[in-house]
């Protein structure tokens, strides 16, 4: 089955506004996460499990897939749908050789280099940025902008057509448009969705625009 990357809500507990990863959960899937990816780049591993499990349990029935960043054991053990990698992480090879032929596998690309070079056999969906300058994560690259992430996404075309592939970083309901525009398929975000207030609502406006613009684009 096609990963629903329309809107893939990244929960971390450093950027959760003060509520549990499984109340954020199920605000964002209730206003129309379509994907879930826990990161937590410096928790214990026996509470990114336990984290990861907690997520599951709100997820059960939903059909939203839950992915780990980065952490393979974590998504083994907590029973995850797969995982999202970096290009400093597992090697998607791998990954795929411990989680199985049913796991999600989805990996991040900042360069035409990396999309031609990608094992798209491999992977269920790519992340391309950063698109826009973003404070919720540590990133010395400059970002790629509404036409790096186009020409990325091209060279994804030429080789796989139908690969669903997110735009990351820095996006929210007031840009993301021009990144549906330039040929992602969805967009990852956290602040614009756990930071606010409200995230359910937050969710449900950006899916909203999410939603239009795919429709203007097809």
């Amino acid at each position: 089955m096609k990963t629903d990357v329309r809107l893939n809500a990244i929960v971390d507990p450093e950027r959760a506004n003060g509520r549990s990863l499984a109340d954020l959960t199920r605000l964002v899937v209730a206003g129309g996460a379509t994907l879930i990816q826990l990161r937590d780049k410096h928790g214990a591993t026996r509470q990114m499990i336990e984290q990861a499990r907690a997520i599951m349990a709100v997820l059960a029935g939903t059909g939203v897939p839950l992915v780990v960043n980065d952490r393979v054991d974590v998504a083994l053990i907590a029973g995850a749908d797969g995982v999202h990698v970096g290009q400093e992480d597992m090697r998607a090879e791998d990954a795929r050789r411990l989680l199985g032929p049913k796991a999600i596998i989805g990996q991040s690309i900042k360069t035409v280099a990396l999309a031609n070079a990608a094992p798209l056999d491999l992977l269920d969906y790519v992340g391309v940025g950063g698109v826009y300058a973003t404070t919720s994560k540590d990133n010395p690259n400059a970002p790629i902008g509404v036409s790096g992430l186009r020409d990325i996404v091209a060279a994804f075309r030429a080789r796989k057509r139908d690969l669903p592939v997110c735009g990351i970083a820095g996006i929210d309901a007031g840009n993301a448009a021009p990144v549906i525009e330039a040929g992602a398929d969805g967009v990852a975000v956290i602040s614009a969705l756990s930071m606010k207030s409200d995230p359910q609502a937050a969710a449900r406006e950006l899916r909203s625009v999410v939603d239009a613009a795919l429709k203007a684009r097809s």
